[in-house]
């Protein structure tokens, strides 16, 4: 038996090490060779390169924009022009022409063309996209294309095999493979909504918006972001959810837009040091702080001074986490709280409400944020007002702000909400903003 098993492993190795243009054999001795190419043929005529052309003002070496949103990496100086960068995209309906990608992918674009396994190019159009989950659906011609079955996220574990296909580097159809290494990831980002599975399946620039696929076939992921210092792989990548993905395609195909889900509470973080002060012995958690009138969380039973620990039995360790569960649920939904009051803990039932958006425009709040355009959403343990959109070329994109950029402060004064941005704008000249642009904090003069 032992004797065998040694001839196999050697009879292998002596295959492995014969020059690199020789190919694997079928078996070896009465072993099958294992190959995914099963897998991979049946699954990678559902995933598509995206090419999408804009017009910006600088643009970097690299036409990826999660790539230096991740980075930190400066755009390369120039006046405006028009660009293309690359991306990669799934086919979730065949039947309908509905493709899933990357918000970061196609937001801002001036015309979107895909690319089929065939080679056969298809013009696209947005349906709806949304940032705060970088989540965007597009649609094509619904001719003669193969869709991938969307799976469960939610029964993803830990040591799982799973494959990625995508564009990296505009290479065209490319396949990686690796196990999930990690699940419910957070802090990649200090905006939006997070829930990231992490692979170690390689993902590089370009792979954003394309497929991670479990060993049934089935979509399991939206691959969206890598850490890396250098810019290459270094076994660190990220993956929307399909649970996530599913979620939000369904509210922008049945209401034209996400209708993001509304606890109805301020929140902080309960770590050790409060909980000594709060003399509990609950050290991890969101502190309820406040609750909205009339919200999910009053009809629900909630009050101040209670502690959220969970939410559908996923532990809750701070106001962010607690911010992610709720955002990433519809209006609607219901969700089972769990929560410490008095040293005791119970249990609730909430059925959530809708998050609403205010928008402005920056030419109505101060002439040196002319071209771009703000909102203010209310969100659990969000603070601040977004950059929805910077017009290229105009005078708030000259003087940097961003699409994306989360104002904070304004002339030291904290800023919570648009009608706050209006107040201190309109007694001041000159305005210098606080904005949190991904993991950095920088201050801009706006005059």
């Amino acid at each position: 038996m032992h004797l065998k098993f040694g001839l196999f492993w050697a009879s292998l190795l002596a295959v492995l090490t014969m020059t690199a243009t020789a190919a694997l054999p079928d078996r070896v001795g009465d072993q099958p060779m294992p190959s995914l190419a099963p897998l991979v043929k049946r699954v990678a005529p559902a995933v598509v390169n995206i090419r999408v052309s804009q017009t910006v003002d600088s643009r970097s070496q690299y036409g990826d924009e999660m790539f230096r949103r991740f980075f930190g990496l400066p755009d390369t100086p120039g006046g405006s022009r028009e660009v293309a960068s690359a991306g990669s995209g799934v086919i979730v309906d065949a039947d309908n022409g509905y493709i899933l990608t990357n918000h970061h992918v196609v937001d801002g674009a001036d015309r979107i063309q895909i690319s089929l396994h065939d080679d056969t190019t298809l013009e696209a159009e947005i349906v709806g996209s949304d940032a705060a989950t970088d989540i965007a659906v597009i649609k094509v011609d619904p001719e003669s294309l193969i869709d991938l079955p969307i799976g469960n996220s939610d029964n993803v574990e830990v040591g799982d095999f799973v494959i990625a296909i995508g564009n990296p580097f505009g290479l065209g159809n490319t396949v990686t493979s690796g196990i999930v290494s990690a699940l419910g990831r957070t802090g990649i980002s200090r905006t939006g909504y997070e829930d990231f599975i992490q692979t170690d399946a390689s993902i590089n620039p370009g792979n954003s918006g394309g497929a991670l696929v479990n060993m049934n076939g089935e979509l399991v992921g939206i691959n969206s972001a890598i850490i890396s210092q250098s810019g290459g792989n270094v076994g660190i990548g990220f993956a929307v959810p399909s649970e996530i993905a599913r979620s939000i395609m369904r509210q922008i195909l049945d209401f034209g837009e996400v209708r993001r889900g509304l606890l109805g509470v301020t929140i902080q973080t309960i770590d050790e040091e409060t909980a000594e002060a709060l003399g509990t012995e609950v050290d991890s958690g969101a502190l309820v702080s406040d609750i909205e009138p009339g919200s999910a969380a009053e009809e629900a039973g909630l009050k101040v001074d209670d502690i959220i620990v969970s939410i559908n039995e996923r532990k809750i360790d701070s106001s962010r986490e607690l911010a992610n569960a709720i955002g990433l649920k519809g209006s609607g939904e219901a969700v089972d709280i769990e929560f410490v009051r008095d040293g005791r803990r119970q249990t609730v039932q909430a059925t959530l409400g809708q998050q609403t958006t205010t928008q402005s425009v920056g030419v109505d709040i101060h002439p040196g944020l002319s071209g771009a355009q703000f909102a203010s959403a209310t969100t659990s343990g969000t603070v601040g007002v977004e950059v929805t959109e910077v017009e290229a070329g105009s005078p708030a994109a000259q003087r940097g702000l961003r699409s994306g950029d989360v104002i904070v402060q304004v002339n030291r004064r904290q800023v919570q909400s648009l009608q706050t941005l209006q107040e201190i704008a309109a007694d001041n000249r000159i305005l210098f903003l606080l904005v949190q642009r991904g993991d950095r904090s920088l201050m801009l003069q706006i005059r």
